[in-house]
């Protein structure tokens, strides 16, 4: 399990889209990677579980109650992470695409604009117009903006003004079904870890038991 979740959260780290958007610059701004801290927790919880789990079974076949002891401490203690990391990312669902979607409005507005670094803008708003297939935001203007700026925007506009795909809903997606993954990652965590929680505290009882005996 610890394995399983290590790969989702580094599959998640190093998914193309979300690093293209994630690693832009415009000007001395960088764009907001506040999306990354659910992923270093559950990168590092996955870690911490393969190694812990390894404890457990090794504590178990020894018969110990010392390490049995330290496997269901760890356990707590990761068990308090996931619910951080749950937690964390309930209460910022929505704030990490509002941030990303304002970094894009401001350098689309720059680069409409043509101000001193918009050469910089333009490659921004390029690259996430490539990597999520969109061009403009939900604002009037620029909504029309792919009718008369084909520099920024694909070479089809009347297709890109048909097809609804402007970059606010796109970002929106993007990471809504992220979070929705690192939920469901922090959810099987949980109850793995109530269930080997409950485990570990029968097999303390039985190795207790049978030293009694």
């Amino acid at each position: 399990a610890g394995g399983i979740i290590l790969g989702v959260a580094l599959w998640l780290r190093h998914d193309s889209q979300t690093t293209n958007i994630l690693y832009l610059q415009l000007g001395e701004k960088q764009a907001p990677n506040t999306f990354y801290v659910g992923i270093y927790i559950l990168i590092a919880v996955g870690a911490v579980m393969m190694f812990v789990g390894f404890l457990g079974c090794y504590g178990a076949i020894q018969e110990s109650q010392c390490l049995l002891g330290t496997f269901f401490t760890c356990l707590v203690i990761l068990f308090a992470c996931e619910v951080a990391a749950g937690i964390w990312g309930f209460v910022n669902k929505d704030q990490i695409a509002k941030d990303v979607k304002q970094f894009y409005d401001q350098a689309f507005q720059q680069a409409l604009m043509g101000e001193a670094d918009a050469s910089n803008a333009k490659a921004v708003v390029k690259t996430f117009h490539e990597t999520l297939d969109c061009c403009g935001s939900d604002t009037l203007a620029a909504t029309f903006t792919p009718l008369w700026r084909d520099d920024l925007c694909r070479k089809d506009p009347l297709k890109n003004l048909f097809e609804n795909s402007n970059c606010h809903k796109k970002i929106d997606d993007l990471f809504s079904g992220k979070l929705y993954l690192i939920g469901i990652a922090a959810v099987v965590v949980a109850v793995i870890m109530i269930f080997e929680m409950i485990l570990s505290m029968v097999l303390c009882c039985g190795i207790r038991n049978s030293s009694v005996y």
